[in-house]
């Protein structure tokens, strides 16, 4: 039986601002050429355009304006021409070009900011050795400045690319193949985080089509595991996402990644670690054995204090930019109704230590005595105490709340050492006080201004997935997941998602 008997997908062309993705499937005939979507080679040409562009521009316009002229023209001609071909090596030599990097997570801005920094620091060296003084500009405002308009530029191209994502353009067809259980959670997964760009076309089970049901979650069982490279081969899958099943032993893994050789599938296992990753797992080999290698998370060391420094200076450069929309926000809570323009509460820090949280007053005055009588209509997830019509908030408090202004004060927290601006949820002594013994894994950290709580859905999303978010910082938090939650809060606050 063919697999377009059995459902294997064919891919209808669609379309995305130029970019043309075509039929994935492949004949038997065609099994040698790997399965590539054309709009993926186009959307890598963009990129480099992009970058080149960016580079030229910013050679031409920003080293026109710090370089002197006259005499010193065919000095600056030179510089300009070799900062351009050191920072586009650079970025290639970084891999910053690399389809697998290229439209998902934090992995193609390090690889731009790790070629960036490596050409500045090239062209500093070489000024050092040739004792040409006028290339320092170049060092310290050029390629800075190149690489900020880069990264906006990638960062622009990257929300076009998802946008087509959410409506189903640009996907890769993955093949699923594992337990039932598994498989429907990476399924809803990747239905749930589209911007990622995978689609699971199909799937096989240990009992494949003889299984009691023919689909998971809307999608079609095609085969059984030992069938597996096969389905991927004349089916043309980008991906083969192998979940946890008894089925699998190294053995059936280092054979299936044997018969996809050549396939031009990307063969990915998903580790039974679910909630670690980022830079706490390693793989290394150990006696011809590839171990998991999973670190300790941190709490201590030179990171942390990096990012206490962050935290106080990024709090004072933002209350002064605030300054105004405070000065505003109070006035007009003031004006709106009686009460405290401040409402200070009680909230649980780091290591269970409790301090005062600081918030404009967005609710009547007394609201906290009026709790018990909304009890009924809670609709908070968990712990949690959340109503989308709140009678407590004032028409100034729907306002503050709308675009998360209420939490400005915060940033006195911030400053005094009790938060950080990024970090889990600070949650009431009530609801810590409930807390389970893996929920208290929040407290090992200071609480955040804004979380991957507040960049995810905030009130919208459960109280295990709100769990599980706050639980997975804590586990992989890394300083460059903090600048992308900050990045995207901006994004979150104006979208006014999940805030009531």
């Amino acid at each position: 039986m063919s697999d377009q008997q059995l459902g294997a997908p064919r891919w209808r062309p669609t379309r995305w601002r130029g970019l043309t993705q075509r039929d994935n499937a492949l004949s038997p005939g065609e099994l040698s050429q790997p399965p590539v979507a054309s709009w993926e080679p186009r959307y890598r040409r963009l990129v480099i355009a992009s970058d080149v562009s960016v580079t030229l521009l910013t050679a031409v316009g920003v080293g026109g304006w710090v370089s002197v002229s006259g005499a010193a023209l065919f000095k600056d001609l030179t510089l300009g021409f070799l900062t351009v071909a050191v920072v586009l090596v650079s970025i290639a030599t970084n891999r910053a070009w690399h389809p697998v990097a290229l439209g998902q997570g934090a992995e193609e801005y390090v690889r731009l900011g790790r070629g960036m920094f490596a050409a500045a620091v090239t062209l500093a060296l070489a000024g050092l050795a040739t004792g040409v003084v006028s290339a320092r500009p170049w060092v310290f405002v050029v390629v800075p400045v190149n690489a900020l308009l880069a990264l906006l530029a990638r960062y622009l191209l990257r929300q076009y690319l998802h946008k087509a994502r959410r409506v189903g353009e640009c996907l890769l067809p993955v093949m699923a193949a594992g337990g039932p259980e598994t498989v429907s959670d990476l399924i809803r997964r990747t239905q749930q985080n589209s911007h990622i760009g995978w689609k699971v076309a199909a799937v096989c089970t240990a009992g494949g089509t003889g299984d009691p049901v023919d689909e998971i979650d809307g999608v079609s069982v095609v085969g059984r595991l030992d069938e597996l490279a096969d389905h991927v081969r004349r089916g043309g899958y980008r991906i083969v996402a192998i979940t946890a099943d008894s089925y699998w032993t190294p053995r059936r893994l280092q054979q299936l990644a044997w018969r996809l050789e050549g396939s031009g599938a990307e063969m990915v296992v998903a580790p039974t670690l679910m909630e670690v990753a980022g830079p706490r797992l390693h793989v290394t080999g150990v006696l011809g054995m590839p171990l998991l290698r999973v670190s300790a998370p941190t709490f201590t060391g030179m990171r942390r204090v990096v990012k206490g420094v962050v935290d106080r200076v990024g709090a004072v450069v933002l209350l002064l930019m605030a300054l105004p929309v405070m000065t505003i926000a109070a006035v007009a809570i003031a004006a709106d109704s009686r009460g405290p323009v401040f409402y200070r509460q009680r909230r649980v820090g780091k290591g269970g230590r409790e301090f005062t949280i600081l918030k404009f007053r967005t609710m009547v005055r007394d609201a906290d005595r009026l709790r018990n009588e909304l009890a009924a209509a809670n609709e908070g997830a968990g712990v949690l105490f959340k109503m989308r019509k709140d009678p407590r908030v004032t028409r100034v408090g729907a306002v503050l709340r709308r675009y998360s202004l209420d939490e400005l004060p915060q940033l006195l927290n911030v400053l005094s050492g009790a938060m950080s601006l990024v970090g889990p949820r600070p949650p009431l002594p009530e609801e810590s006080a409930k807390y389970e013994p893996d929920m208290r894994r929040r407290l090992l950290v200071k609480p955040g201004l804004t979380g991957l709580w507040q960049v995810s859905g905030r009130s919208d999303l459960s109280w295990e997935e709100a769990v599980r978010l706050d639980l997975r910082y804590v586990e992989d938090w890394s300083l460059a997941m903090d600048a992308m939650i900050l990045w995207k809060t901006f994004r979150a606050v104006l979208g006014g998602q999940g805030a009531y």
